[in-house]
Formats: structure tokens, sequence, C-alpha cells
């Protein structure tokens, strides 16, 4: 059993050690000099930082949610004194080159030790987050004098930054922006605009605020192929890297949320005094395809703050549960017999076992996914970082979705039992649920994501991203199979991907057919059917590595992996079923949904 409310280590290290063998990454030159050690003594680090400084703020940046005071964000002081620890310790600039100062570690060691801070905090982890990928985009993207001047200083942990995509008018319909950027006959551009739910918006945790804006050019194109991408900073920087006067950029009010409300949400305004000097990065027109740098990354991310979310509601509750004693197994009629531990109930054990199937799957998979994410950065075989590329993409929108509906489940069960005591704010599995529930929504909804998975991503070059999915679940079903313990798994995840195969068929000649509302009308159980399949995958990748360990394992160590093993038991055998629903709804081209007229509601 964990001993931290934040991190159960022996899991984290079973995935990352185990069954994702990240010690493969140090074959890597840029992680050549780090060592097994290194990794655990950054994660031991992190759990640290995460518990003497996220942690004790967490119910109070919630009870003190962001005030708008004279033009300005106000935030409670503990979140400026939670960054300069996170700044100190280095973890701002954990995965930058060396030349920046950074430590090289491999992506999927940063969203480890992420793990430590969103179980802590998310909300207060989303300042250094969106700041890492304003740098990351514009490593990728920015001019070498755009990285001097801004990247650097956002690895040094000195400034921060924020994604202005959506507009008031138009939401996620990027296609509709309105935002505009005219040349000003200095090299440089004037924008006018406004935008809207920016996190990290406007504050005074750094010295500056690097904001990334799509906005249309003059002679842009409609739609999207019409944006372009500029850097935008809250106060000029001049030629030299320096800070100048404050940009024309203006807060104009405070989104008040269910959840999350340690990390401000901001109305911006650019260039309401004709003032708004931003500078383009990259060339015209390709703003939308750079700004997917970014939000590929906070899609891993967003999932990952999900996943911890419903992590620290499940280790809470299941402390819980230990400790508090209610009632009496069912067959015992003795009235004078002491109550039991709450856990000794069926039903209570159903949800924590439900909880863990959803949290410790996902979470598989979220580090599954940032380990590709080294491997087509690193490797030096074409052919696997462009099997990599692919794979990433089909899995990114399942990490971001997927998690964020079913560890919002798990956060559900956790209220759940505690019963009376957890939706009263006394304990903190009522606010894990409300800070999780804007996931499903952050960095596009759930919806579109389902759109995404399903009419580009598993469809793109003949469903070669998909193949190259089976083919890896295949790989591990075919071990499993040689396992007498594991062979019924083998055969449901074989059935698993039979059905989303089927499924991934009829759509798809229903979209070649023209009839593209009625393939895409059942999208989101398209999300289920893979989303559940994968998470399996995940689950019987987990059981092959306790299974092939037990019989030489014994006490504590033991336990753990025959707990992994009845998970993963759970999961196939009541969460995995759903999978044929979905699966015929989707073969069939259910057309509930698409012959429900508007005025019919």
């Amino acid at each position: 059993m964990s001993s931290s409310p934040i991190l159960d280590r022996r899991n984290l290290d079973f995935l990352l050690y185990d069954v994702l063998q990240v010690e493969e990454l140090l074959r890597y030159p840029r992680f050549a000099e780090h060592s097994r050690e290194t990794f655990d003594a950054v994660i031991d680090s992190a759990h640290r930082v995460a518990l003497e400084t996220f942690l004790p703020h967490y119910r109070t940046s919630d009870l003190h949610e962001p005030e708008l005071v004279d033009g300005r964000a106000v935030l409670i002081p503990e979140i400026k004194a939670a960054l300069d620890a996170y700044v100190e310790a280095g973890f701002m600039a954990t995965t930058a080159d060396a030349h920046y100062g950074g430590l090289q570690l491999p992506f999927t060691l940063e969203n480890a030790c992420a793990t430590c801070f969103g179980s802590a905090n998310l909300p207060s982890l989303a300042y250094p987050a969106l700041a890492k990928g304003v740098a990351n985009l514009l490593e990728a993207h920015g001019s070498g004098d755009q990285k001097r001047r801004f990247v650097a200083p956002i690895w040094e942990g000195r400034w921060l930054g924020t994604m202005c995509l959506s507009e008031p008018q138009a939401g996620s319909s990027l296609a509709d922006i309105s935002t505009r950027a005219t040349p000003d006959g200095q090299g440089g551009y004037r924008i006018e605009g406004a935008k809207m739910w920016i996190s990290a918006g406007d504050h005074e945790l750094r010295e500056n605020i690097v904001h990334l804006v799509l906005a249309r050019l003059p002679d842009a194109p409609a739609g999207v192929k019409g944006i372009s991408l500029f850097v935008v900073p809250k106060y000029r920087v001049d030629a030299d890297g320096r800070i100048g006067e404050r940009n024309d950029v203006r807060l104009a009010g405070l989104n008040h949320k269910m959840g999350y409300r340690g990390s401000v949400n901001c109305f911006l305004k650019f260039g309401e005094a004709g003032g708004c000097i931003g500078e383009l990065v990259g060339a015209p027109h390709q703003g939308l395809a750079q700004m997917f740098h970014m939000m590929n990354e906070e899609r891993i991310g967003v999932g990952l703050g999900a996943i911890m979310l419903g992590n620290a509601g499940y280790l809470y509750s299941l402390q819980y549960a230990r400790e508090r004693r209610q009632g009496r197994h069912p067959d015992n009629r003795d009235a004078a017999s002491k109550p039991v531990p709450i856990i000794e109930h069926a039903d209570v054990r159903r949800m924590l076992l439900a909880q863990r199937s959803y949290v410790e799957g996902a979470m598989a998979l979220a580090l599954y996914a940032s380990r590709l994410i080294d491997a087509e950065h690193n490797d030096a075989d074409a052919a696997v970082r462009q099997e990599s590329h692919a794979l990433l993409e089909l899995l990114t929108p399942i990490v971001k979705a997927w998690s964020s509906d079913w560890c919002l489940k798990a956060n559900e069960l956790a209220i759940q039992v505690l019963g009376g005591y957890g939706y009263t704010r006394e304990y903190p599995v009522e606010q894990h649920y409300r800070d999780n529930r804007l996931n499903a929504i952050h960095e596009g909804t759930n919806g579109i994501q389902a759109l995404d998975l399903l009419g580009r991503k598993a469809m793109l070059q003949d469903g070669a991203a998909l193949r190259i999915l089976m083919r890896r679940i295949e790989a591990d079903c075919a071990a499993a199979a040689e396992r007498p313990a594991l062979a019924d798994y083998a055969q449901s995840l074989r059935r698993a991907c039979a059905l989303a195969g089927e499924a991934t068929g009829a759509v798809g000649r229903a979209l070649a057919s023209g009839q593209v509302r009625l393939g895409l009308a059942n999208a989101t159980h398209y999300m289920t059917l893979l989303g559940h399949t994968v998470v399996a995958w995940m689950w019987l990748k987990q059981a092959l590595v306790a299974d092939a360990r037990l019989p030489a394992a014994a006490g504590e160590e033991a336990g753990f992996l025959r707990g992994k093993l009845q998970t993963c038991r759970y999961f196939f055998r009541q969460e995995l079923p759903v999978v044929e629903h979905s699966a015929r709804l989707l073969t069939e081209l259910d057309d509930s949904t698409l012959v429900m007229e508007p005025e019919w509601f």
C-alpha cells in the first residue's frame, strides 16, 4: 500500500522499469549520461517538492481563487512559492538542452515527475507546464533570434507562457477566428482581437508572459489555411532580450470556474489601443500546424492530469476504506459484533477496483505515449521514428479523451466510497472531481477528440497507424496465449481488436461513399471501443510481467503482483465487454442521433 497521499511509487517503478523498460532509453546519445539512479533521484525530488510546496495549498487555491484587481490578476502567494521551489529544484528544464542549462531527461521521466505534481496540485502545475509547451514549440518552429530571446528565459524559469487560440465567438472552431495581424512596416505585426479561456493568461508569478497567438494576415485565405502564429509578449522584448514597456495586451476579465480555480483563466484583448506588437513564427499561414506541436503535447498533459486527479482520489478513498468501519458482512446476523472496515464490502471493492483499473491502465498508456515521443525524437532508425510518430498520432486523442472521461468516473467513485463525507468540502475528493471535470473540455472537447480519432487518425494512409497498433497488441496477445493464467485475456483482446477493425472498416466505407455525417455520428462510441481496447492492452502488458514474476515473489511484492493480476482480471471481465455494444452501433451505422430533428427536442 502506498504511504504517500499522492504517489504509489511501487506502481510507478513497475510501469517505468518493468513494463515500459525506460532504461533502454539510456542507449540514446541524448540521455547517455543518465542512469536509473538519476531517474530515481529526480522522481524522489519531484515527490518531495510536490508534497512540501504543491499539496499544502491545493485546498487554499480552491477557496481563494484569482481576483481581478485594478486590471491585474491577483493569486494567493503560495502559488508563487511553489513555482519558486519547482524552478529551484530544476524541474523547469528537465527535458531542455544542456546549452540552456537543461537536464536532457527523457520526456517519459518528465511525465513521471508530473505524476507527483499533478496528484498534489494540478492547477498550480498548469503554469510551468504551459510555459514548457511554448518553449518546445518555439524551439521547433521559431527563428534563432526568437529562441535566444524567448526560449532561454522560459527554461531558466524567469518567464512563463500561454497558448491563445479560442475566441469568444469561435470556441473550438478555429476556422472562424477573427484576430488580425497587420505588418507594422518595421518587421513586426500589430495584433488586434480577443482571446477567451486563456489559462495562465495574466499574473505576476514571473517577469514576463510569452503569449502564442493565432491570427490572420491581411491576405490570409479563409478557414484554417489562413491562420498564422505570432509571439506576443506581455512586456516587449528588445533585440538583446531585455524587457521593455508593457505591450498592448489587456486582461478584460476572469472566468470563474467550477474547479481548477488555482489556475487563472482569462479573457484577453490584444491591441485595443493600437499598440500590440507581435512577431511572426515561421512562415505565414502555417500557424495551426505549428500550434499542433504544442496542442498535442498539451493533450498528453491534459490526459495525464486527468489520470493524476483520478489517482489522488483513488489513493484517498482506498485509505479511507481501510480505516472507516461501518456495517457487517451480509451473512453476519450478530448485531453485537463489531463493524468491519468498509473495504470488506464487495461493492466498495468493486468501486476501488474500477478506480484502480481506470487510473493505472490510463497511466500506463500515458507513459507509453511519452516513451513513443522519446523514440520519435531520438532513435537512429528512421523506420522506428516514423512508426513511433504514426502510433503517437493515433494514441494522443485516446490519452486525452479516454483518460479524462474514465478517470473522472474514478473521482465519482471515490466520492461514493466516502459516502456522505465524500461530497463535503472537508474532504478532498469533491475537489478532485470538480477539478477533473475541466479535462473533458480542455484542449479540444472529448467529442472533438473522438471525431479526430475516427475521422482522421484511424483513416490516415488507409489505416496505417491502426495496423501498427494491432501488430503491437497481437505480439503481446501471442505471448499471453502461452501463459495459462493469461490465455483467456489474449482471446478477449483479440476479439476486441477484431471488432475495432470491423467498425473502422464500416465507417471507412461510409465516409468513402459520401455519408460523412452518418459515418461520424457515433464517433464517441469509437473512442470507447478503441480506448477500452488499448487500456486492456496496457493491463495485459502489466499482467505479463506480474505473472512471470509472481512465482519468485513473497510478502508485499507478491501482494502487489497479485493485485495487478486481479485488477487486470476485473478490467477484462467487467469493463472490456462494453466494446461489443460500441462496435455494434458503429458497424450498423446507427442513425439514432441523426434522425432526431432539432425541433423534436
